[in-house]
C-alpha cells in the first residue's frame, strides 16, 4: 500500500497561487511533453487544474472538495504515468498540490452511465437493466450486476454465444463506470460472501473483475481516516460511513473501547483517532493485516491493541468502557419469530459482519435447519460475552440486520434479554437506523448504556 497523506503544504517549495489574477503558478513546470499536448500556463480563460501524484489522487480529491473547489464537470486527465490533474475551479490554499495549470482542452464530464452505454450503441431495452448504483472504494469501483443484465441487444441467446456477449457488456460497463470516475482504476463485480468451508469462516468477498487494473489493492479515505485494503480479499461498505464518523465522535479521548469483529478497522481507526484505546480482535487473517498496517497508516499504533483471536477469547479479561458489535446475521427467523419474516441468503454467511450488504432476496427456510439458525442467530449470541466485556455505565453498541416489521422490538428485546440474563440495569438505550441492509431489512444499531 501507499500512503497517500497529503503534506501540510504545496510541495516543490511552492507557496501557493501566484501571478494575481490569474491563478496561475509561474515555477518550472514539472510535466513532461505528452502533457503539454494537454495542459499548459496560459492568460487566457481556460480553467485550472490541480496536479498530484496518482497516489494521493483519492486522498487530494477529497481535500478539494473540503475547501468546495473540486470541478466535478469536468474529467480527471492524466498527465503522464504518475501524475494526474483534477479539475478545480480555483486555486485551492489547504491542499498539497504539485502544480497549478490551465487545461487548454477540457473535457466534460458526463455524469450518466446510461448515456456513455448508450453512446458504445446500448439499445434502450439493453440500458433498463443497467445498475443504478455502485460503490467507489478508494481506486476501485464495485458494483453488483443486476439479475436479468443484458448479454446481447437483441435479446436473441445462443448458449455460448450468448456468454461472451454477457462478457463483452459486463466489459463495457465497467469501462464505462472508469470513464465515469477519472480517478478509478479497476472495476470488480460484487457477488457477495462466501457461505462455505474456510472461506465462509472468514467471510471472503467473491468478486469478479471486470474493467481496468487487476491490482486492487488501495487506500480509501473518509473523513480523515485512510482505509488500506483489496476490497476482492476483504469486506468493505461505503454505507456504513455516517457510523464509522459517529463512532468517532461519541468517543471520548482515553475511553477504553472494545471492537468485537474490528476488520480492517472500520470502527476501530476512527475511535483511536478520537483518542480513545482500542481492544480490537479479527479472526481473518487478511482483515487482521490491514487492520494493523492501518493503525500505523493512521498513526494510531499505540492507540489501538490488536488480536488475532476469536471475540470470545478476550471478553472476560476486558474492562472496557464502550463496546462495539458491528456484526450480524442476515435478518431472518430465529428465536420462534414469526415466519413471514423475509430472508436475505444471497451473499450472507453463518458469520455476516455490518460491514456486507447483501443484495436479493430468498425464500425462508426452515427453522429446523442448523445452518440457517447459526446465520440468524449469530448477532445476538455475543451479547452475553459483550456485557462480561463492559464496565458499569458503559455503553454497548449493538448492531443487526432487523426486518421492518420488527423495528424496533426484535433488537430491543434481544438487548434487554441479555441484560437481564446477566443480572444488570438497562439505564439508557437509543436506536437508530444505519442503512438498508435489503429489501424489506434494515441494519439498525442501539446504543444502550448499561449498570
Amino acid at each position: 500500500m501507499t500512503d497517500d497523506t497529503p503534506d501540510d503544504g504545496p510541495q516543490n517549495g511552492d507557496t501557493g497561487p501566484q501571478n494575481g489574477d490569474t491563478g496561475e503558478r509561474r515555477t518550472e513546470s514539472a510535466l513532461d511533453p505528452a502533457a503539454a499536448e494537454v495542459l499548459g500556463r496560459t492568460t487566457t480563460d481556460a480553467p485550472l487544474a490541480a496536479v498530484v501524484e496518482k497516489p494521493r489522487t483519492e486522498t487530494a480529491i477529497e481535500s478539494l472538495r473540503a475547501e468546495g473547489v473540486y470541478d466535478d464537470s469536468r474529467r480527471v486527465r492524466e498527465t503522464d504515468a504518475e501524475r494526474i490533474a483534477l479539475p478545480i475551479t480555483e486555486p485551492p490554499t489547504e491542499t498539497a498540490v504539485l502544480d497549478v495549470v490551465r487545461q487548454l482542452d477540457p473535457e466534460p464530464r458526463t455524469t450518466d452511465l446510461s448515456d456513455l452505454l448508450a453512446e458504445r450503441g446500448w439499445s434502450e431495452a439493453a440500458l433498463e437493466s443497467i445498475p443504478n448504483s455502485w460503490a467507489v472504494i478508494g481506486s476501485v469501483i464495485q458494483v453488483t450486476v443486476p439479475d436479468g443484465f443484458p448479454d446481447d441487444q437483441d435479446g436473441t441467446r445462443e448458449r455460448e454465444q450468448g456468454r461472451e456477449r454477457k462478457r463483452d457488456r459486463e466489459r463495457e460497463l465497467g469501462e464505462a463506470l472508469l470513464e465515469l470516475h477519472g480517478e478509478a482504476d479497476s472495476v470488480i463485480a460484487d457477488e457477495g460472501i462466501a457461505t462455505e468451508g474456510e472461506a465462509g469462516r472468514m467471510r471472503e468477498p467473491r468478486t469478479r473483475h471486470l474493467a481496468g487494473e487487476r491490482d486492487t489493492e488501495t487506500i480509501h479515505t473518509e473523513h480523515g481516516t485512510k482505509y488500506g485494503l483489496d476490497p476482492t480479499a476483504v469486506m468493505f461498505s461505503p454505507g456504513n460511513q455516517a457510523e464509522r464518523v459517529r463512532m468517532g465522535e461519541r468517543c471520548a479521548p482515553d475511553e477504553h473501547v472494545f471492537d468485537m469483529f474490528a476488520g480492517i478497522g472500520y470502527f476501530t481507526l476512527p475511535m483511536a483517532r478520537a483518542g480513545a484505546r482500542v481492544t480490537a480482535t479479527e479472526i481473518n487473517p487478511t482483515a487482521f493485516r490491514y487492520l494493523v498496517e492501518n493503525a500505523l497508516l493512521n498513526d494510531v499504533s499505540e492507540h489501538v491493541d490488536a488480536y488475532m483471536t476469536d471475540c470470545r477469547d478476550l471478553a472476560g479479561e476486558i474492562d472496557a468502557d464502550r463496546v462495539v458489535m458491528g456484526y450480524y446475521g442476515s435478518g431472518g427467523r430465529s428465536d420462534g419469530d414469526t415466519k413471514t419474516e423475509p430472508t436475505t441468503e444471497s451473499g450472507t454467511n453463518a458469520e455476516s459482519i455490518s460491514e456486507h450488504e447483501p443484495h436479493s432476496e430468498s425464500e425462508p427456510e426452515p427453522e429446523s435447519d442448523p445452518e440457517f439458525t447459526a446465520r440468524t442467530d449469530a448477532a445476538h449470541t455475543f451479547l452475553d460475552d459483550a456485557l462480561d466485556a463492559l464496565v458499569p455505565g458503559g455503553t454497548l453498541h449493538y448492531h443487526e440486520a432487523t426486518p421492518e416489521t420488527l423495528l424496533w422490538e426484535r433488537p430491543i428485546r434481544r438487548v434487554e434479554t441479555a441484560i437481564d440474563a446477566a443480572g444488570r440495569t438497562l439505564t439508557e438505550l437509543d436506536h437508530r437506523r444505519v442503512k438498508s441492509h435489503s429489501a424489506g431489512v434494515d441494519h439498525v444499531v442501539l446504543d444502550a448504556t448499561v449498570e
